[in-house]
């Protein structure tokens, strides 16, 4: 029943409704499908084999296959073949730093340790300035405020003044 060449329809899958072409047999249980399906192997369970056989060789490829579901008035398209991967070039291998160009930067790291003490004592002073200007800023703002008001200043605000 089913054979080499055997037009079936697919009845399972994302395939499903399509026709295909036996193009080999795997076991008693599967076979090698082509044509308006992709090229995998199926269960047998999932075709419905029809009456028409084609002439077509044992493990026929896609363009074969194609030619003789056109020759049945099966239209079916052809797949595209594999593109063939491009060579990778050899990229070039890291070169090891010579001991005087080692030695050249764990001295200037070195340096740099020493000097980060220093650097950090400066951050903190301008921090330090930063706030204080601030808060000279926000007491003479209040007491304009307070000046400002029409009421009578109370006991807090004479103490901000």
């Amino acid at each position: 029943m089913y054979e080499i060449g055997r037009i079936c329809m697919k009845i399972a899958g994302r395939d499903a409704g399509k026709y295909c072409v036996i193009v080999d047999i795997l076991d008693k249980n599967r076979v090698l499908i082509d044509g308006q399906t992709r090229r995998r192997n199926c269960n047998v369970l999932h075709l419905e084999p029809t009456d028409k056989v084609l002439k077509i060789e044992k493990g026929a490829n896609n363009s074969l296959v194609i030619k003789a579901l056109k020759s049945e008035k099966i239209e079916a398209e052809e797949k595209k073949e594999k593109k063939e991967k491009k060579e990778k070039k050899e990229r070039p291998k890291k070169q090891k730093k010579k001991k005087e160009m080692v030695e050249e930067t764990k001295k200037e790291k070195k340096a740099e340790k020493v000097k980060k003490p220093e650097v950090v004592e400066k951050k903190k002073a301008e921090k330090i300035e930063t706030k204080v200007a601030e808060k000279k800023t926000e007491t003479k703002t209040e007491k304009k405020d307070i000046l400002k008001t029409d009421s009578k200043p109370t006991a807090k605000d004479i103490k901000k003044l």
